[in-house]
């Protein structure tokens, strides 16, 4: 049998947070979704480093103005944070904080690829949770930044147990740290209890680095070593936050993630050793660009797909997610078969209020996506298109005006969030091929924007889109087919395909 080697990063895609079980000989791992939607996707692997997407926790979070991107609210940079994913007796758990809901939430499936998924609310947050199943079937959530906190919870982890555990654990260093330890990943082998972190150190060359707090006893007393302080070579940004797993050989992985820039937050999978009944992660104190692995070689998934839309029942695949809650009796991939049709329910100013968004990620180091739009179902003051979806967002997109014209534009965040049009060109055909390059080369961060008659000869629109990665969305770059009424609803777009290359 050939062995799987382990290439640096592991997905070159936003997949933040993440968080990684083994049941027999595979991995599970959840990461955070934020404001996409369906959400807390999992993914699986045979040897942490092909993965795919196999199911996600919830379609849904919660059905409230915010999350139907209405009354010009939203969740952007909210939503689902920083799940921790843990199995007991045949029970998967899910559990995660809502900033914008003030509500921990705990899933629990006996069939984690296929659910169904049962949740239960607690009040009140829990910052960056690490779930801890204890020998003795005692159940806890570890939680906070700065102050971490333990709370018991019942043995079936549907509520807080009453009078039990709850209170302070651990307080982080104070003393030139900027950001104090937060990010909790919890774990427990050969009697001790190991609780990982990151912290930030204050000063201009300090980076994100990898803690960890090790106790013979659940309540401490703790004693503390830095595991990891290393950037790979790229910006200082330090690869970190993340727990550990083991292999069905009894070989050890750390799986953690590094900010790159526009693209987002990517996962690593380093090698864990043991020393005195400590982890010492990586090669050296540095984390390997490739090394090998007694893991079986696989079979490499895609994370991102191309799609033309030839589906039996409108249930899409599950690379798709929707920009916050989809309103499914507007979208339909069976109407017209062989097409996405996006139909407009009520106005929006921009496509960041537009409802019914669907989404991809981008992936580095450069990527590609194209669609041909329909235009026969488009009314006046409709727009639809192709985006490259983030805050600082840019788009290349069909305005339909009156008498049945339209021009073709490429549009930017104005600065509140409306569209403002860079270049607008007169378009007089029936169908139009839209198409963005994406390049995160060296954080290049850059998009391009095209479109075509044909979807042979390619004219370039607008200006590079210089990307940012900012924190009130907290996402890479995603690839949006939108479509929305600035003026009366009724209208729809017809997307024929999506083509994607790396």
């Amino acid at each position: 049998m050939d062995s799987a080697v382990i290439t640096n990063p592991v997905m070159w895609a936003d997949v933040p947070d993440v968080d990684v079980i083994r049941t027999g000989s595979a991995f599970y791992m959840v990461s955070t979704s934020m404001h996409s939607m369906p959400g807390c996707p999992i993914m699986k692997s045979e040897n942490l480093s092909d993965w795919e997407i196999v199911n996600y926790v919830y379609d849904i979070l919660e059905d409230h103005p915010a999350h139907r991107l209405e009354d010009g609210k939203s969740i952007y940079g909210s939503g689902s944070w920083a799940a921790s994913l843990r199995c007991r007796a045949g029970v998967y758990y899910v559990c995660f904080s809502s900033n914008d809901m003030g509500r921990f939430y705990i899933y629990r499936a006996t069939d984690i690829e296929q659910g169904p998924w049962e949740r239960s609310v607690i009040p009140g947050l829990h910052h960056d949770p690490a779930l801890l199943l204890d020998d003795d079937n005692r159940s806890y959530v570890i939680y906070g930044n700065g102050e971490i906190w333990i709370r018991e919870l019942t043995a079936d982890l549907t509520a807080v147990k009453p009078g039990g555990t709850d209170r302070l654990l651990i307080e982080g260093e104070r003393e030139d740290i900027g950001l104090r330890i937060e990010g909790c990943h919890a774990h427990k082998r050969n009697g001790y209890y190991y609780l990982f972190f990151i912290e930030w150190p204050s000063g201009g060359n300090c980076r994100r680095r990898q803690l960890c707090y090790r106790s013979r006893e659940l309540l401490g007393p703790y004693e503390r070593r830095v595991l990891l302080d290393d950037d790979l070579g790229y910006r200082n940004n330090g690869v970190a936050q993340g727990g550990i797993v083991d292999t069905p050989a009894g070989d050890w992985y750390s799986v953690l993630f590094q900010d790159h820039g526009a693209v987002g937050r990517i996962p690593y999978v380093l090698p864990v050793n043991w020393e005195q009944d400590w982890p010492v992660i990586g090669d050296k104190g540095k984390v390997p660009q490739a090394f090998l692995t007694k893991l079986p070689a696989g079979q490499a998934k895609p994370l991102v797909i191309s799609d033309e839309f030839n589906y039996a029942s409108d249930k899409l695949a599950l690379n798709w997610q929707w920009n916050h809650n989809p309103d499914n009796a507007l979208w339909s991939v069976t109407e017209r078969p062989g097409y996405l049709r996006l139909r407009s329910g009520r106005t929006a100013d921009s496509i960041l209020q537009a409802r019914n968004t669907l989404t991809q990620r981008t992936e580095g180091p450069a990527c590609s996506a194209e669609t041909m739009l329909d235009l026969a179902g488009l009314e006046h003051g409709d727009r639809a298109g192709l985006a490259a979806l983030q805050s600082g967002y840019g788009t290349v997109e069909v305005a339909a005006g009156a008498d049945g014209k339209f021009t073709v534009n490429m549009c930017v965040n104005g600065g509140d969030g409306r569209a403002q049009t860079v270049e607008s060109v007169v378009f007089c055909g029936g169908q139009v091929h839209l198409r963005i390059d994406f390049d995160f080369t060296d954080s290049l961060d850059q998009a391009q924007f095209f479109y075509s008659p044909d979807g042979a000869a390619w004219i370039p629109i607008g200006r590079t889109l210089h990307m940012k990665y900012t924190l009130d969305h907290f996402m890479g770059y995603r690839i949006g087919l939108f479509h929305y009424a600035t003026r009366n609803s009724g209208g729809y777009a017809d997307f024929d395909y999506f083509r994607y290359r790396r």
